[in-house]
Order: C-alpha cells, then sequence, then structure tokens
C-alpha cells in the first residue's frame, strides 16, 4: 500500500513553510483530513492499519483518539476492529474525558491519531484514561513522522519520542521530514512567509 501517494493524490501532502504542534518549523505539513474526507478511503486504510493491529495479536475494547485530528482516524479504525470508539479533548488546555464517555478499570484501550509526530497529544490521551484505571495496550496512526519507531520499522527511535517504548505502536508509512526550532529555522532565515498552523489547532 502506497501511502505516500494517497496523501499526494489528495493534496494532503503540502509543502510550504508551516508550524507544527510541538512548535517547530517544517517545509512539509501532512493534512489528514483531505485524505480522508472520502469515506471509501478512509475505510480502507483504517482496515489496513486494523489488519496490523490483529495480525500482532492485540486484544482490545475501545478506540481513543485525541480531538479534533484523530477522530476520523479513530473511528474508522474502532469500525474495522469491530470496538467501540471514544475522545479525549482539550478543556483550558488540559486533555479530558467527556460527553459522557467513559472507561472501566482495566478496560483495553488503543490511542489512534491520524499523524504520529511526537506522539505527545497521544501520550495526552493515553494519561487521561491511565487516571480512570484504563490499560493502554497501544498507539496507532495512519502515518508516522519517524521520531516514535512503529512496528515493522527499521527506523530507529528519536529523543524526542514522547510514546513509551513498552508500548507498541502502529502505522501504514513512515514520512520523514526534517524540523527546526524556530530559531534554527532556514525558511525564517531565507526571509520566506511566516509559518502557518495548517491543523486541527490552527487555523
Amino acid at each position: 500500500m502506497d501511502i505516500k501517494a494517497y496523501y499526494t493524490n489528495a493534496k494532503a501532502l503540502l509543502q510550504g513553510h508551516f508550524l507544527l504542534s510541538s512548535g517547530n518549523h517544517s517545509a512539509f505539513y501532512l493534512q489528514s483530513a483531505k485524505v480522508l474526507e472520502n469515506p471509501a478511503i478512509a475505510q480502507e486504510l483504517a482496515t489496513a492499519l486494523g489488519q496490523q493491529i490483529t495480525e500482532y495479536g492485540i486484544q482490545l475494547d475501545c478506540v481513543c483518539s485525541p480531538a479534533l485530528g484523530g477522530i476520523l482516524a479513530g473511528y474508522e479504525l474502532a469500525r474495522a476492529l469491530g470496538v467501540r470508539f471514544i475522545f479525549t479533548e482539550r478543556v483550558e488546555g488540559k486533555m479530558t474525558l467527556r460527553r459522557g464517555f467513559e472507561v472501566k478499570k482495566g478496560e483495553r484501550v488503543l490511542i489512534c491519531e491520524d499523524i504520529i509526530t511526537t506522539g505527545g497529544s497521544a501520550l495526552e490521551s493515553a494519561q487521561c484514561l491511565e487516571a480512570f484505571g484504563a490499560n493502554i495496550v497501544a498507539f496507532a496512526g495512519l502515518a508516522n513522522r519517524g521520531f516514535c519507531q512503529r512496528v515493522g520499522s527499521k527506523l530507529e527511535r528519536k529523543s524526542e519520542a514522547k510514546l513509551p517504548e513498552s508500548i507498541p505502536l502502529f502505522a501504514l508509512e513512515d514520512f520523514v521530514f526534517d524540523m527546526y526550532a524556530p530559531q534554527d529555522c532556514p525558511l525564517c532565515k531565507e526571509g520566506a512567509l511566516p509559518a502557518i498552523k495548517p491543523g486541527s489547532r490552527g487555523n
């Protein structure tokens, strides 16, 4: 499965000057919403991701995604795996479980994002659910930016990775793009247009 082709065909592999959720800058951005706006493709990708998880032997009861970016991917993955779906959302900067969603003590939960970069938002969702007694059994994303090590990849884990090494990460592909701290960004130094933030927490 050529995941890069899905993003390219959907005009979801953007080039420019971008401000990432981490605060870093990059010349590339993956806009998964453009891929997932086609329900048939969303189902196809989620089915492939679910097959990876099933073949690995992961047993789970629920998929949870951090809002907003992970909701479509997580919902389709839950459908593919035949389990229920919930999401966490930020309230005053803190990841929270709302809208009547509950998790039981010991419930086996997979945290799903659209894109895993350092895994910060996914980890916040995991910690939120763990506070209610949930057991986080895996992380997943349609694409992995190459900081966290996913199952089946030869890329080594980088120091910026926030996901625990003891819990497996599943993704369909690695997308490795250079990222820069704002003060070290060559695009800024070249006088490029200001970095924009096209993700769910930007414009």
